[in-house]
């Protein structure tokens, strides 16, 4: 029997797991997104009651467990996302961004420059631009936090965070939005996402602005690493949407 090779990618709590951060299989030729798993919890048992709870991507697109694989192909394994408000939330998980198309989000490792964001995309014709920061607080659940560490499957992530502008701008009918997170080691107070609406009225962007934060931090592949004073912790997130294609070992 043929086979071939898929490059694997572990996140969150999943890299501390595995112990590595990514790695190569060979596979029968026709294997699929199930296949996967089952050999990852042969050679990695310390995986196995993880994997019940992660959603896959396939070369950047949420997949299946029935999902077949290519030569060369690579498969994210994702933990739940950092966050979530416990609230459903419909969501186009087909959301690649094709050439030419506009770009609403980004992913840095500086400061967020809110103001500067915020001025670059008013407009004359806005009746409201509302503004939403994520920012770092100095505890959780009665734990005196240290510093967080954002880390992000950054292609995929841009490429959701673009499609769920897209979807707002129909869906709510707002002019403009804007979507920044960044990555990398933020101290107390520091903003770890912002997400800008500009509209002619103020219930549509108030209403887009929470849908996008919502929705982003319960599909889109980010997550965070708690430092506190006796240990760190990868943050607990919500189940992933039903929307979501689940893949159970």
């Amino acid at each position: 029997m043929r086979s071939m090779h898929v490059r694997v990618l572990f996140f969150g709590r999943l890299k501390d797991l595995a112990g590595k951060s990514g790695d190569t299989l060979e596979l029968p030729e026709g294997a699929t997104t199930g296949d996967v798993l089952a050999r990852l919890e042969s050679q990695i048992p310390s995986l196995k009651k993880a994997l019940g709870s992660i959603a896959v991507a396939v070369n950047q697109q949420y997949a299946g467990a029935d999902t077949k694989l290519k030569s060369d192909d690579e498969v994210a394994l994702l933990p739940p996302v950092s966050g979530g408000s416990g609230e459903s939330a419909e969501c186009d998980t087909a959301s690649g961004l094709p050439a030419g198309r506009r770009r609403y989000a980004s992913i840095i490792r500086d400061r967020i420059d809110t103001s500067g964001i915020l001025a670059n995309i008013k407009r004359g014709e806005d009746g409201a631009a509302v503004v939403f920061e994520g920012v770092v607080r100095y505890q959780t659940r009665g734990r005196k936090t240290l510093y967080l560490d954002y880390e992000a499957y950054e292609e995929m992530a841009l490429q959701q965070m673009d499609g769920l502008a897209e979807q707002a701008l129909k869906q709510f009918q707002v002019r403009d939005v804007a979507l920044v997170h960044r990555l990398g080691r933020l101290e107390i107070g520091e903003t770890s996402v912002l997400i800008v609406v500009a509209s002619a009225h103020r219930a549509a962007a108030f209403d887009a602005c929470r849908w996008l934060i919502d929705t982003l931090k319960r599909t889109v592949p980010i997550w965070k690493k708690e430092y506190f004073e006796d240990g760190a912790v990868w943050a607990d997130g919500e189940p992933f949407p039903a929307e979501i294609p689940r893949v159970n070992s």
